[in-house]
Order: C-alpha cells, then sequence, then structure tokens
C-alpha cells in the first residue's frame, strides 16, 4: 500500500496535478486492520482486546490545533491546519473536541472519536462497540522505512505526547505526519469490547477512523479495516478466539 501511494504521487507530480491539488497539501488518513486479538478476563466480564494502527499516506501532515479560552471550558474547540506548498496553511474548523484525559496510563489531551471499533455479525449487525475516550495522535513509527513519501520528514516530528500531566493547557498541537503512523496495543484504556454473553460463531472486528469525515482527507475511501474471527466458548465458560489474517 505505502509503495503504491508513494508511486501514484510521484506519477501525480510528473504530470502537474490540478489547480486544487496544488493548493494544499492534505493527508491520507489510511486505517490498518486490527491485530493481535486476545481475551482477558476484567471482573466479571471478557473483553477481547487489539492492537489498532492509522498510518498518514498524505502528501501533509495531519495537523490539529486544540484552544480554549480559559480554564473553565473543559473542552477545547479544534481547527485543522492543512499547509500549502509555499509553506503557508489554511485553517479549517473541526466538528470535534479535545478534552483531558485521566486514566491509568494516560492523563493527557485527547482528540475526540479519531478511531472507532466495533464487531460485526457475518450478516453486518454490530452486537458490539468500543469505549474509546479519544487519541493523542503522533508520530509512533516509521510506517515503511523502506519507502520515502513525497513530504515525509526525516525523523519523527510529533512526539509530544499532547501536554501530559498538564490539564492547565489553553492550547495543544497533535499530529501525524506523512509517512508515519500512530498505533496502540492491545489493553490499554478503550483498546478492547466487552464480549460478555455474546455467542460463540463468526464476526468481524472492523477500525474506522474519522467516521464522521470531520478531517480534510485526499482520500476517505481507505478509512476502514476489518479482521474476521471465531469466537467459542469452553465448558468453563473461557472465550477462544481465532483471527483470520489476510496476508
Amino acid at each position: 500500500m505505502r509503495l503504491r501511494a508513494a508511486l501514484l504521487a510521484l506519477l501525480l507530480a510528473g504530470c502537474g496535478g490540478s489547480d486544487g491539488d496544488e493548493q494544499e497539501l492534505l493527508p491520507d488518513l489510511v486505517q490498518s486492520p486490527p491485530r493481535a486479538l486476545e481475551v482477558y478476563r476484567a471482573g466479571d466480564t471478557w473483553r477481547l482486546a487489539f492492537l489498532s494502527a492509522v498510518e498518514n499516506d498524505g502528501r501533509g501532515p495531519m495537523l490539529l490545533d486544540g484552544r480554549r479560552p480559559d480554564q473553565s471550558t473543559a473542552a477545547m474547540s479544534v481547527e485543522q491546519l492543512v499547509r500549502r506548498p509555499d509553506g503557508s496553511a489554511s485553517s479549517h474548523t473541526v466538528d470535534g473536541e479535545i478534552r483531558f484525559v485521566r486514566s491509568e496510563t494516560h492523563r493527557h489531551w485527547h482528540f475526540l472519536d479519531f478511531e472507532r471499533y466495533d464487531i460485526l455479525t457475518s450478516a453486518g449487525k454490530t452486537v458490539g462497540r468500543d469505549q474509546k475516550t479519544g487519541f493523542c495522535l503522533g508520530d509512533r513509527y516509521n510506517a515503511a522505512r523502506s519507502v520515502q513519501l513525497p513530504g515525509e520528514p526525516e525523523q519523527p516530528v510529533w512526539t509530544q505526547e499532547c501536554g501530559r500531566g498538564q490539564p492547565e493547557r489553553l492550547i495543544v498541537r497533535e499530529g501525524i505526519s506523512p509517512g508515519y503512523g500512530d498505533d496502540y496495543v492491545p489493553r490499554l484504556e478503550g483498546q478492547w469490547i466487552d464480549i460478555t454473553g455474546l455467542p460463540a460463531g463468526s464476526y468481524v472486528l472492523r477500525h474506522r477512523v474519522n467516521v464522521e469525515r470531520v478531517l480534510r482527507e485526499s482520500d476517505y475511501g481507505n478509512n476502514s479495516a476489518e479482521t474476521p474471527f471465531e469466537l467459542s466458548w469452553s465448558h468453563t465458560g473461557t472465550p477462544t478466539v481465532l483471527a483470520v489474517y489476510d496476508g
């Protein structure tokens, strides 16, 4: 996927592109398929945990600014900054919020509803949803070290952790650079779905990024990815998950 994106970008650059292409260097969020599925017990419930990841295949960064007027306002309003080839940037209001989240491993500012997770039956019925509070966007890993995307920095840029331990902040900036990805490991807060009482059978775990398309991108067609899995229960009431990975 990364190599195809890079070749397509080079081809468009050679053809000159359209005026609209040259006006903004848009990001392209690519949802990776769910990985590392596992089940674990939490009190009286059983949870399906998983790894999630989103990569930026675009020509520009996914860059978000959060602001609030004072500390009495809990949520920050959000602006997306989109860079242009001449070095300037345009600002676009985002229908979303950035909030300070306190949990076992997180004490920083989260952009809400960046990514959503759900479990579907083979018929497409939703039978489970995540309870994720939000995400701190960042350059967590180089998505493909062997391929250099146009606009990809040599080193990760967004490594600041979104104002960790600073609930008093009035401004925060977070983002994902071209060629980098943001991932979250299984069992981290919100990286699970409750499967207590879910019957044995065939299901699909679906991950989606930018579901409501509140963020500007060059392509919305790669914002969803799925992993089929089989759920079974032993006679002692212990669940087992067998994921079917593609490739």
